[in-house]
């Protein structure tokens, strides 16, 4: 039976109010992973309630206690690496040793925001006049929202979860409908060490909706955004209309730049890892070759050469080398752009002429994925 998850706050799972739900589908298998509840404007309203609630507590606790709270969390996330990693490879679909080393990132930012909870420094200033004494204090800001994407699920939070706590904020956290069961794991694990339960809540469902509403609520304090660029401009005007304080990390458009003195065995490895890690699915994924004429032709010939080696199909198994795209959405953009590319006059050098390369299709075995043309 597949396994529903409410909204989490306050420390619980609780009802939306809206009634609605969406799947959590394995991009394997295609299999439903669970069901995930969706806030309404009004669950919005209750996570911020309890978030001012729990910042009255938490912005109270000396920091090196926070810390403590937070160096418990990474021990828990270490002791779970693997569980945590084969259900990101379920849930998102890049292989086990990349979610390991995504898991990894969680920890180690945990662990180093715990570090900093005896190094939350002010300062003194000298005074020009003789009986003024210049101190400046930290203080934490208050509600802040966390907007995290698909591709890093448990990294991304943890990078923004981790600093926004051992500084003594509380928060509204809205993660990526498609990986909502590793967010609600890692609230889980800081809920377990000790978090107060109102400090963190979780909102999910569609940025549409849900994450426009957390970005215009008025009593939040600050936004801390990963995803699309024109997302993130939209984020920015909107808390501009505030004064709200914003943070984005956006999309690139990365190139890689091999000269003819190069190391071409190590530029083709990084090349492959830069295009072909996550499924290419990153923005600091690489997505063009600016090749010196003198080693162009034999570059694109080694290269290809390394990519028909790549194994794409289940990223449980230890043969394969690349996992599926997210969702049918990413599948249909990567087509959109191939063709773009073909009429523009690229010539597709891997791949079926009709592109239907298949960590793009499913197989009629349900477990495996297929690339057309590179077998």
């Amino acid at each position: 039976m597949v396994q529903e998850y409410k909204l989490f706050i306050e420390g619980k799972f609780s009802d939306s109010s809206t009634g609605e739900a969406f799947e959590d589908i394995n991009p394997t298998t295609l299999e439903s992973l669970a069901t995930v509840q969706v806030a309404g404007i009004g669950d919005v309203d209750r996570a911020v309630e309890a978030a001012e609630a729990g910042f009255l507590i938490w912005s109270e606790i000396p920091a090196p206690r926070r810390a403590e709270i937070l160096l418990k969390a990474a021990r828990i996330l270490r002791e779970r690496k693997e569980e945590l990693a084969v259900l990101m490879t379920k849930e998102m679909g890049k292989v086990l040793p990349e979610t390991r080393g995504d898991v990894q990132e969680a920890i180690d930012i945990t662990y180093y925001a715990a570090g900093e909870g005896r190094r939350l420094f002010g300062e003194t200033t000298t005074s020009e006049l003789k009986e003024k004494f210049c101190m400046t204090m930290l203080r934490p800001i208050g509600v802040v929202a966390l907007i995290t994407p698909w591709n890093f699920p448990i990294a991304i939070p943890a990078w923004k979860i981790m600093p926004a706590l051992i500084a003594g904020n509380a928060i509204v956290f809205k993660p990526a409908s498609d990986t909502p069961l590793l967010a609600l794991k890692l609230v889980e694990i800081l809920v377990e060490a000790g978090l107060p339960p109102q400090v963190i809540n979780v909102v999910t469902g569609p940025g549409g909706t849900v994450g426009k509403a957390v970005v215009q609520h008025p009593r939040i304090r600050a936004i801390s955004f990963t995803g699309s660029l024109d997302t993130g401009k939209w984020i920015m005007e909107e808390c501009a209309k505030t004064m709200k304080r914003v943070s984005l990390e956006l999309g690139g458009k990365n190139p890689v730049i091999v000269m003819d003195d190069a190391d071409i065995e190590l530029a083709l490895e990084g090349v492959l890892w830069g295009a072909f890690g996550t499924t290419g699915q990153r923005c600091t994924a690489t997505s063009r070759l600016i090749l010196h004429e003198k080693i162009k032709e034999e570059f694109i010939k080694r290269l290809l050469a390394k990519a028909k080696a790549l194994r794409i199909g289940d990223g449980l198994l230890p043969e394969t080398d690349i996992g599926p795209v997210i969702n049918k959405a990413q599948l249909e953009k990567i087509e959109r752009y191939v063709r773009i590319g073909k009429e523009e006059g690229a010539a597709l050098l891997l791949g079926e002429t009709d592109w239907t390369p298949a960590f793009l299709a499913i197989s009629s075995s349900p477990r495996y994925l297929r690339m057309s043309g590179l077998t």
